[in-house]
């Protein structure tokens, strides 16, 4: 079985837990581990051929200040041949204009380093206006919003999960 990296950032560690939610459905520490981005470096990466980005989208549409100081390393890593999936935590209500901004910024850098994007995550459900993160009319990935629907979070993760697990493991 692959070992899967999941490389997050957290500003007040909601997307921290939300990691250890999906580490957990995915079947622990022995399939995936973590790894805060503000502790990682680039050769973190190399040694993963399957990855879960999560980053929230901070201010107006922007990236998590560690994510944002790693944004430029990116460009360092080959992620050809790497499938990837992403999560992202959000505030549909407050910032409806760009919510989930940070995980589409993401996820178009990766992907146009070569990484394959899987997981993509339907937009019924929520309401917001719109998103950097939306493509062919899904989300890029799994879109959270622990401010408005955190009630709808676990089910969610789980949903999402037993959707990439066999992807990401095989």
């Amino acid at each position: 079985m692959t070992k899967i990296g999941l490389f997050y950032g957290t500003q007040t560690g909601n997307t921290e837990t939300i990691a250890e939610l999906i580490q957990k459905e995915m079947g622990g520490d022995s399939v995936v581990n973590m790894m805060d981005i503000s502790q990682a470096d680039v050769d973190d990466f190399k040694q993963y051929s399957c990855l879960i980005i999560g980053c929230p989208t901070w201010n107006v549409g922007e990236l998590q200040s560690d994510w944002e100081g790693f944004y430029d390393q990116l460009d360092e890593i080959d992620f050809n041949g790497k499938k990837v999936a992403y999560f992202g935590a959000g505030d549909q209500v407050g910032y409806a204009d760009n919510f989930q901004d940070a995980m589409g910024i993401l996820e178009e850098k990766i992907s146009g380093l070569g990484a394959t994007t899987v997981g993509f995550w339907p937009t019924t459900g929520y309401d917001f206006d719109d998103s950097k993160a939306i493509k062919n009319g899904q989300f890029v990935g799994l879109a959270l919003d622990e401010d408005n629907q955190p009630e709808l979070t676990e089910g969610r993760v789980k949903k999402w999960v037993s959707e990439i697990k066999s992807i990401l493991q095989s």
